[in-house]
């Protein structure tokens, strides 16, 4: 009765060292990924287009591509929400300037872009994976799906693009903003020829 205990414990050892060290060199890989942004997004989206592609030719699995492209809008409200909203939250000293005289503080996203891109490149290899199951392969007429996509597309950008003017943040920055020194008067009354 003893060995048949320790045979059990034998085989699920390496098992469980052998998953250890994916995750640990899988973890490495994706630590050594974070400061090249444009490459990781350039991969994704080529992972993005081998998906279309093999839906484009499958000629089905509009429902997994439906639901692909709403969990994406989800993502893409997180990543263009900050991270305390000042509608629900009360103002406390971590909320967004309301106003020209309040103190800047930085955009603080509830999804940061790391996270947003591991998400979305995820969501594209499971999908991927599930045009390979007939059980996924519902049929369904997809110009409805397509445009009532378009439209809750639609819906949600302006809701979030109305929340942003009302509360004033930007999600974006285009890098460190450079300030550019008086100009002397020499160079101001200086003729070019």
């Amino acid at each position: 009765m003893e060995g048949v205990g320790g045979d059990a414990a034998s085989v699920v050892a390496p098992l469980a060292k052998l998953r250890n060290d994916f995750t640990r060199m899988f973890q490495y890989y994706l630590d050594r990924s974070t400061p090249h942004m444009v490459q990781r997004w350039l991969g994704t989206l080529a992972v993005a287009a081998i998906y279309m592609l093999r839906v484009y030719y499958v000629q089905g699995f509009y429902i997994v591509s439906y639901g692909l492209g709403i969990y994406i809008l989800n993502l893409l409200i997180g990543f263009l929400s900050p991270k305390i909203d000042p509608e629900l939250e009360v103002l406390d000293g971590a909320s967004l300037p309301t106003k020209g005289s309040d103190e800047f503080r930085p955009f603080v996203r509830r999804l940061p872009e790391f996270k947003f891109w591991y998400s979305i490149t995820k969501a594209f290899c499971v999908a991927f994976l599930m045009t390979f199951f007939s059980l996924f392969d519902v049929p369904v007429f997809w110009p409805i799906l397509l445009c009532y996509w378009v439209v809750l597309f639609v819906l949600t950008m302006k809701r979030q693009i109305m929340h942003m003017i009302k509360y004033r943040y930007v999600p974006f920055s285009i890098g460190k903003q450079r300030y550019t020194g008086k100009k002397s008067a020499a160079s101001k009354g200086r003729i070019v020829d």
